[in-house]
């Protein structure tokens, strides 16, 4: 059997191992627009790395907020719904000089890590919170290509975190 044709075989069976996607639970994935044409590249390699683990596309949603501050409410009502395994949670929070960046992604990250505790429901975070972003080509260059790593590497989390809750069932 040659390499792609095991790793066809390897991802029918890792899609048929995932026993909460098999009972109907869905993965969701939500974006805030700020900054999308960055934060679009980790949606995008998150997809394209479930696909390579297993994880059906069908399976995942996707809603988009107007910015970071929304996506603790928006995962919160998510959650609630029980239709979701996972919960992924993606934005760019920079300094633009009008608020405080470090206090909104504290306000944020700490949201998202007590509806996951409080609601029982895992919360991948994909929320980056660079010290230092201008709107510059270099800066802008770094983080596309950044946040191609970090979805891949959700997507993974994800995985895990799927594998890890069938010991809860």
């Amino acid at each position: 059997m040659d390499q792609s044709t095991q790793l066809k075989a390897d991802n029918n069976q890792l899609q048929k191992s995932y026993q909460l996607m098999q009972s109907g639970k869905r993965i969701v994935f939500i974006q805030a627009a700020w900054h999308s044409d960055i934060v679009d590249q980790s949606r995008l390699s998150f997809i394209r790395e479930c696909g390579d683990l297993g994880i059906d596309e069908s399976s995942i949603d996707y809603l988009e907020v107007p910015g970071s501050l929304e996506l603790p409410l928006q995962a919160k009502l998510l959650a609630k719904t029980g239709r979701y395994a996972i919960i992924i949670a993606a934005g760019l929070i920079v300094d633009g000089g009008i608020y405080r960046h470090d206090f909104v992604a504290s306000t944020v990250l700490d949201a998202l890590m007590k509806i996951q505790i409080d609601l029982e429901v895992p919360i991948l975070s994909l929320v980056l919170t660079p010290h230092h972003f201008q709107e510059t080509l270099a800066h802008e260059n770094f983080f596309f290509e950044h946040f191609k790593l970090k979805g891949s590497e959700a997507a993974k989390a994800c995985a895990i975190t799927l594998k890890n809750l069938e010991f809860t069932l």
